[in-house]
């Protein structure tokens, strides 16, 4: 085996530094454990991420492919590059929004930064974005709409102490495994308590002292319940709203009766009160999916920062914590050009613009005018146009995104490249195939959700068919435009050294940061402006608040449930909601093994099904929404409400059911709630087993 080599769990974004063995004389990880010097986890690892690590599931790719007469046939570097840099130099002579590009939070910042500098400086279109918009997208929106900038005010230094702990849409003990035993364990002690607030019973509601469970798609509804109560309790910090804040009394003024918003939840008045006098305490509020994937999802964000404005908790072990899923979705905000330019510059700012294009030695012109409009956009733009070519990095739409048919349907029909380790839905619909190195075999950085970049290092080498993400992004870039990427190849260290440069006076500065110092000290907090200096809790300090708003002042809102995306019906009755699944990850593929051909598992309350029996055959029934149909198992399960029935978020036939439609916000689209149906199987129609209906969406039998 080869020696130790320090790096960064990829899973998740707590950001856990992990040690690694390589063999010796073959490629692959022999061995992988915490790293107890790293000062995120101190030696703590969750085993899914060391399995995930070292012998992911999957099937791996190990050269190129293009596509000859409709089968993906292995090809060389040369030509595959060279195919991709063809069609996309033609899409570009017609328009420059003739290419779009989908990264994703699962690559190193130095990739990140490059390939948001060849979409936006290179290609200059505005058909660009990162699967993060799928999760983090109304969180950041939330951020920067309350205090002008991206990112959590606390860090993890922050959980010991605070003293209620409310976990809100999320289900850390399975997403984030270490940081949830830090929760845990602060929310154990006999003056602290942990309120999960969730439609169904999870792993994080069996430690919890007390389950909310709210109605789905009614979490601002609820949210606004408890300000309500807040505000009538008197337990408003006016100190800290009158010295800190602004828009507060506007806030109060549209607020709804507790009772009108406690019903529209679904929750009694007593919740609401007990929510409401927990805050009283130094509170810690965490959210996740079931809060940004919505299309009130910014509105609910910015209505539980308004919980923590109201009753002053915005400083040190307490305040919004928003939960990243993917282990780089925080880097790929602040790098990669897809919603601000590096270092939180607006994307609109002339000055901005000139700066980044100067960097670039492009000219401002080239760069697009607006950011353009999210996965879910890009791909209604890919089925109608302008965009021929479709690139996607590290990442797998046609699972991961709503309304999977059309997804697969529109990137179907365009030059897809698909970049990845692995063989995913994607891939399989790819006119080119670019084998990329994943965990442990890639060199560059990651940034945690508690704002910690930190190193990911290769401690094996890979067969010569396959490239780093990097590599592949620079290879592409430099034959497209020279003057963009001088050199075919360069080092991951240049690109950071140009990228922290780049964001040097910018609210998340990584100026003082370098590898020599990541190495020494493993992780280190932006902003880091200088060699010795590191971020910490945000907008305090020395017990003056600031904001990097126009005001200095963090701001309030005013948003009123307005009800679901997509209702029940008569014809679509029950309620579909998505979570995650305790070994899943991401769209499953480093994880799911052989469970691809299995239908996903569904949890259905006892008593729906016995309303719906006539829809079950031997535990097997379809579920049906106004998009697709899909075969599903059923778990009886009593921790569901009733009519509702929940399904895992990443297994690839489950979004075949869900809504396209987005926050008006920040793009994220509503992927937690929609309306369907269950429906008996029909052994004579394979459409129906193969997860999908017939042309005008009926299930007919194929008999003669």
């Amino acid at each position: 085996m080869s020696e130790w080599t320090p790096t960064t769990c990829m899973r998740c974004a707590v950001g856990c530094g992990h040690l690694q063995q390589g063999y010796t004389n073959n490629y692959g990880l022999d061995t992988v454990r915490g790293d107890a010097s790293h000062p995120v986890n101190r030696g703590l690892a969750c085993q899914r991420g060391i399995r995930e690590t070292a012998d992911p599931d999957g099937e791996w790719l190990t050269r190129p492919l293009i596509r000859e007469d409709g089968t993906l046939v292995p090809t060389s570097w040369e030509t595959a590059i060279g195919a991709v840099v063809s069609r996309v130099e033609d899409a570009l002579a017609e328009t420059p929004n003739g290419v779009a590009v989908l990264g994703s939070g699962q690559q190193t910042n130095e990739a990140a930064y490059a390939l948001g500098k060849l979409a936006r400086g290179g290609f200059g279109t505005r058909y660009y974005d990162a699967n993060t918009t799928l999760c983090m997208a109304s969180a950041v929106t939330a951020y920067y709409q309350a205090f002008g900038s991206d990112a959590p005010p606390p860090t993890y230094d922050d959980i010991p102490n605070a003293q209620t702990h409310v976990v809100w849409g999320a289900n850390p003990a399975v997403a984030h495994p270490v940081m949830y035993r830090w929760i845990a364990d602060s929310a154990s002690d006999d003056d602290s308590r942990l309120i999960v607030v969730d439609p169904v019973e999870s792993e994080t509601v069996d430690d919890a002292d007390r389950h909310v469970r709210v109605d789905p798609g009614t979490d601002l509804a609820f949210a606004r319940a408890v300000l309500a109560q807040v505000v009538a309790d008197d337990d408003v910090d006016r100190e800290f709203v009158d010295e800190a804040t602004t828009g507060f009394e506007t806030t109060v003024d549209s607020l709804p009766s507790v009772r009108e918003a406690a019903e529209t939840a679904g929750v009694s008045i007593e919740t609401v009160e007990c929510v409401a006098a927990a805050l009283t305490d130094s509170t810690l509020v965490y959210w996740g999916m079931g809060v940004n994937q919505s299309v009130q999802g910014t509105a609910t964000a910015r209505a539980l920062i308004d919980l923590c404005l109201a009753t002053g908790n915005l400083r040190p072990g307490s305040g919004p914590f928003s939960l990243t899923g993917q282990a780089n979705s925080m880097g790929t905000r602040v790098c990669s050009s897809k919603g601000t330019w590096p270092g939180q510059r607006e994307f609109a700012d002339p000055d901005h613009r000139r700066t980044v294009a100067d960097a670039w030695g492009v000219p401002p012109s080239r760069l697009p005018d607006d950011p353009g409009p999210g996965p879910v956009g890009i791909v209604d733009a890919v089925a109608d146009g302008p965009p021929e070519v479709c690139w996607t990095v590290a990442t797998n739409p046609v699972a991961g995104m709503p309304d999977g048919d059309r997804v697969r349907e529109a990137l179907d029909d365009a030059f897809l490249v698909a970049q990845d380790a692995f063989r995913t839905e994607t891939v399989e619909l790819a006119d080119v195939v670019l084998p990329a190195a994943t965990w442990g075999e890639s060199e560059g950085t990651v940034t945690n959700m508690e704002r910690r970049v930190s190193r990911v290092r290769a401690a094996t080498g890979t067969s010569p068919k396959i490239k780093q993400d990097l590599d592949i992004v620079v290879a592409i870039g430099a034959a497209i435009d020279g003057k963009l990427f001088p050199q075919p190849t360069v080092s991951p260290e240049s690109v950071f050294d140009e990228l922290r440069q780049l964001t040097a006076g910018t609210p998340a500065d990584l100026s003082g940061l370098s590898y020599d110092r990541l190495d020494a000290e493993r992780a280190v907090r932006w902003p880091a402006p200088s060699a010795d200096e590191e971020g910490g809790y945000r907008y305090v300090e020395g017990g003056e608040w600031t904001f990097p708003t126009p005001s200095g002042r963090a701001r309030f809102s005013t948003g009123r449930h307005r009800g679901l995306a997509e209702p029940t019906d008569d014809e679509y009755p029950l309620t579909l909601t998505t979570g995650r699944r305790a070994d899943a990850y991401n769209t499953g593929v480093r994880s799911r093994g052989d469970q691809t051909d299995s239908p996903p598992m569904a949890r259905i309350h006892p008593e729906t099904t016995l309303e719906h029996i006539e829809a079950f055959d031997r535990g097997k029934t379809v579920v049906s929404s106004r998009r697709g149909s899909t075969m599903i198992a059923v778990n009886p399960d009593d921790g569901v409400p009733k009519g509702t029935v929940w399904l895992p978020i990443h297994h690839p036939d489950v979004n075949a059911l869900t809504l396209p439609v987005v926050d008006p916000e920040s793009d994220e689209p509503n992927l937690k709630q929609c309306a369907v149906d269950v429906r008996a199987p029909e052994p004579s129609n394979p459409l129906v087993y193969d997860g999908h209906p017939t042309p005008d969406g009926d299930f007919v039998s194929t008999d003669d």
